[in-house]
């Protein structure tokens, strides 16, 4: 007796075949979409924060400039610069943009010193310069409230007399400290109005604002400064679009300026009247 023959599968039709190669290019796609969140994922804070450390050093402008060290409320230790200048009654509290670290501001620090009449303090963002830690958005905040306590507290200077500055990156955290303490006057100098905005807009094809962890919501919470703000924004700006200046200053709620810089790109030097154009504001709105 002999077995039986199998029964042989119907030859696949074309129309078969089409869907099932659609089928397999769909899930290559959407494996490899997957895949390149997964990895942004894993890398956001190296995409966000480019510090540079110790070894990287550029001595200070001045023999006169002090080395500060802090303790945030995060457990890292926080090393700034301390601009002094006799006779000033208040205090300018400076932070940076994601690279770097603050030596290579030095200079610029000695500036707003002199032009604006105020001693200056800068801070290193943890795991930035001789700062302790890694950088995240909540370790960046305890550093700038380390460093608020440290003039108001050891440094006697009321709140209502620090200028708060925040370029770039230091601009979200500069408007989270203004958002929260007392202060004379804010300045943002080409920053966002969120960083899942700026992340969004470098990767429209991916769920940015739903993913990203790093947030630094300016836009939201310039709501709660209700100090003088003064925005300063370059027109041709290729990191952080010129519209993120034009919607904070649309924001801000109290007595405002913006200046807008015409052909200034992200990393190019402010105009040569940015101080003519600022000092009559603060004098103004502030009464200082």
């Amino acid at each position: 007796m002999t077995e039986p023959t199998p029964a042989t599968a119907p030859p696949r039709t074309v129309r078969q075949r089409v869907v099932r190669w659609i089928k397999v290019v769909c899930l290559g796609l959407a494996l490899g979409y997957v895949g390149k969140i997964a990895v942004l994922m894993m890398l956001e804070n190296s995409l966000v924060y480019h510090p540079a450390g110790p070894e990287d050093w550029t001595p200070p402008p001045s023999s006169l400039v002090q080395d500060v060290e802090l303790t945030s409320a995060a457990g890292d230790t926080i090393h700034g610069w301390w601009f002094p200048l006799e006779g000033s009654t208040g205090a300018l509290l400076y932070f940076h943009g994601n690279a770097g670290n603050l030596s290579a501001r030095g200079h610029w620090m000695s500036v707003l010193r002199e032009q604006l009449g105020q001693s200056v303090l800068i801070v290193d963002y943890p795991g930035y310069g001789k700062s302790s830690g890694s950088p995240n958005e909540a370790g960046c905040y305890a550093a700038a409230d380390a460093a608020y306590d440290w003039l108001t507290k050891n440094q006697k200077i009321p709140g209502e007399n620090i200028l708060i500055y925040g370029a770039s990156l230091g601009g979200g955290i500069a408007v989270d400290l203004a958002s929260r303490k007392p202060h004379r006057a804010l300045i943002l100098i080409k920053t966002f109005t969120s960083a899942p905005d700026v992340g969004q807009e470098a990767y429209p094809w991916l769920p940015i604002r739903w993913l990203m962890r790093n947030r630094f919501d300016s836009l939201d919470k310039l709501a709660n400064c209700k100090q003088p703000i003064f925005i300063a924004h370059g027109d041709a700006d290729r990191v952080v679009p010129f519209s993120h200046g034009e919607r904070l200053y649309a924001a801000a709620p109290g007595a405002k300026k913006f200046l807008r810089i015409p052909g200034g790109d992200h990393n190019d030097s402010l105009p040569g009247d940015f101080f003519e154009i600022l000092k009559p504001f603060l004098a103004e709105a502030t009464g200082k």
